[in-house]
């Protein structure tokens, strides 16, 4: 890591603690927050603030709920079941589509994991390269990342095969080509063949997806705004101490909540979070851990216009706020 970027860090650390100091409360404020899927290492951040006592010093009484198939995040946030969740861009622009309020306040990934893996040997080093051949991806995929590749890079939809969430399919036809994450391909796919696979990082490609946020519905996030932002801050603190390293406290929290995840994931998620910049990155290094822009979610927006999936007068802003960031850091 970069001495700018220790530099970076230790900022964000001193403007977390100074927050949470100043969040203090007599009797805690209890939060529960909804996970997208099962714990893993790309929720480090949650789980670190609630090892080392973050969330408790920040005056907040925090309930991490794992997710999976059959929970609906957005649902239960707009029900009031759980107060807050994460998601993605897609998530409170298809919540506001939909006329329900809820804005998304933080994004703890600058980089969206998602990716296009091939097997090595078939010619393929970029997104160019696949255009025109057969891609396995899931239906939900084809409203989100694959519109990005049509619009920007000339895909079409009758390269679409169907996506089984097994990789059985994949590692049985060395031609394959199937939507995967940066923080697994290499690990769960490359153990199984000749050859390291080849990633294709959709972000380092334009893909704009804000990934691994916190969204709440408005009425929630107005009502208690100072304790959203205590837990923004102990959230930031905690992405901070994960990715320099000191994560043990949320591995641990991890694999007792998730069993099937094992230590050499959860060590291999973290380094290709680290190399990658999945969490500091563009904005996250001047704005902090947690950054979002004004002109990323108009540009995000303004393609996913061009390719259908919005309407052009839909008040895009009202999908999110920067008011609830933990703010500002400095070199």
């Amino acid at each position: 890591m970069s001495i700018r970027s220790n530099c970076l860090l230790a900022a964000v650390a001193v403007a977390s603690v100074a927050f949470l100091g100043g969040a203090q409360a007599a009797s805690p404020t209890k939060i529960v927050y909804g996970l997208n899927w099962l714990a893993q290492g790309e929720h480090c951040g949650f789980y670190q603030a609630q090892a080392k006592g973050l969330y408790e010093a920040a005056g907040l009484d925090v309930t991490i709920e794992p997710g999976g198939p059959d929970r609906n995040i957005p649902l239960l946030v707009a029900a009031g079941t759980i107060d807050l969740g994460m998601g993605s861009s897609f998530t409170t622009l298809n919540m506001l589509n939909e006329g329900i309020e809820a804005k998304t306040i933080a994004s703890f990934f600058q980089k969206d994991p998602q990716t296009l893996v091939a097997h090595a040997g078939q010619g393929i080093e970029t997104l160019e390269d696949v255009k025109g051949r057969p891609v396995m991806i899931a239906k939900f995929s084809q409203l989100e990342f694959w519109q990005f590749l049509k619009a920007k890079y000339g895909f079409t939809d009758d390269q679409i095969r169907p996506y089984t969430y097994s990789a059985a399919p994949f590692l049985a036809d060395p031609t394959a080509i199937q939507q995967g994450y940066i923080t697994e391909d290499a690990l769960l796919l490359g153990k199984d063949l000749p050859e390291p696979p080849v990633t294709i990082l959709l972000a380092d490609h334009g893909y704009q997806n804000y990934a691994t946020t916190v969204f709440g519905a408005k009425a929630f996030l107005e009502a208690n705004a100072d304790a959203v932002k205590a837990f923004l801050a102990a959230t930031a603190e905690g992405y901070r101490q994960c990715i320099s390293g000191d994560y043990d406290a949320a591995m641990k929290l991890v694999m007792a909540e998730n069993p099937d995840h094992t230590e050499e994931l959860f060590h291999f998620k973290l380094k290709q979070m680290i190399d990658r910049g999945l969490v500091l990155s563009g904005d996250a290094e001047t704005v902090g851990i947690g950054a979002m822009s004004d002109g990323r979610w108009k540009e995000f927006f303004d393609l996913m216009v061009a390719s259908g999936i919005y309407p052009a007068d839909l008040d895009y802003t009202a999908a999110y706020s920067l008011d609830y960031l933990p703010g500002p850091t400095s070199n």
